[in-house]
């Protein structure tokens, strides 16, 4: 994921559910590739781009939920947000926020995750309570609230620091620090800036294919470490404590936020491999030297954010929501 174009203030909501991945192919119940049943085909849809993306403009999530079908629709909609990256959906005012977590978590559930696994804990969460998930500016720990005004927070100093002097930097794919990362998340827009605050995201199974074939098998071959010391110093300097976990996970224990993951990983939900490990929250491509590393993450990430191509950019409007395949794509926060 990429920082969003341009700062603001709007809060989003994401959600995220986990699926263990200890190696380059996710671990799932499902021996195979999914394949859809077709229900979703009723629903007008379109392309957002070639490589990434599709629309709904009309599909209202809550009315799924609340459909005898429900399950055959989620598990569908599973294989076309691993199919296509992300999914948006537009004035989904319905969906409530518990509507939302049931959602994500059956998304997981239904496209083969582990029983283990369940609904992600963010390790900030005791330092995100400033910004509530709804009006009556409620909490609830399986919710992490986006918005600048938590970000300034965080970051000590806000959006006008070196990431975004150079915001490059901001391309990433959600929690990678753990050692089971998120599978899906849903993102909603409660409250809209008057201009900016698009996200991005970017296709990793294009910028897999992208690769020539040997380099393709070199990479297979390697894992990177990843961190996020930026969440450690928060925690220190404002004086509250990482949640220690489980966070979604038995395997997410601890507080130092470090993990190692392959560079390419393979969907169970559609067979596909993807550029997993780049730019930030990669600390260095473990079976190399320093230099080697940096320069094979340099090649990497220029891969992503030179090739506009490979990407998609979203307008929010309000209550618009977009679900999202964590562990294929670098994507915006």
């Amino acid at each position: 994921m990429s920082p969003t174009a341009i700062n603001h203030e709007a809060a989003v909501a994401p959600l995220a559910s986990l699926k263990s991945a200890a190696s380059g192919a996710l671990h799932t119940t499902f021996k195979e590739p999914l394949l859809s049943s077709g229900s979703l085909d009723r629903f007008t849809h379109f392309e957002s781009t070639p490589p990434i993306g599709r629309e709904y403009p009309e599909l209202q999530l809550s009315e799924l939920m609340n459909s005898p079908d429900r399950d055959q629709f989620i598990r569908d909609l599973a294989i076309v947000v691993s199919q296509r990256g992300v999914v948006f959906l537009r004035a989904q005012s319905g969906l409530t926020v518990e509507m939302q977590k049931e959602f994500i978590d059956l998304l997981g559930k239904l496209s083969g995750r582990p029983e283990t696994s369940g609904l992600h804990v963010h390790p900030l969460i005791e330092g995100k309570r400033d910004v509530g998930v709804n009006e009556k500016n409620d909490h609830d720990e399986k919710i992490s609230v986006i918005s600048s005004q938590l970000s300034k927070k965080l970051a000590g100093g806000g959006y006008g620091g070196e990431r975004y002097m150079n915001a490059k930097r901001g391309w990433h794919s959600d929690m990678t620090f753990e050692h089971i990362p998120s599978d899906y998340a849903i993102l909603k827009m409660r409250v809209t800036p008057s201009s900016g605050g698009d996200t991005l995201w970017a296709s990793g199974y294009e910028a897999f294919d992208r690769i020539s074939r040997p380099y393709q098998q070199f990479l297979e071959s390697l894992t990177a470490t990843h961190d996020n010391p930026g969440f450690v110093s928060s925690s220190q300097r404002l004086g509250f404590a990482i949640h220690p976990g489980p966070r979604g996970a038995p395997e997410n224990v601890g507080t130092d936020l470090i993990a190692s993951h392959p560079i390419i990983r393979t969907n169970p939900v559609t067979g596909w491999k993807s550029l997993y490990s780049v730019l930030d929250q990669v600390q260095k491509i473990n079976e190399l030297s320093k230099q080697e590393s940096d320069e094979i993450m340099s090649y990497l990430g220029r891969l992503i954010h030179e090739n506009h191509d490979l990407q998609v950019r979203m307008k929010w409007g309000k209550d618009d929501v977009a679900i999202v395949c964590l562990p294929l794509l670098p994507f915006p926060s």
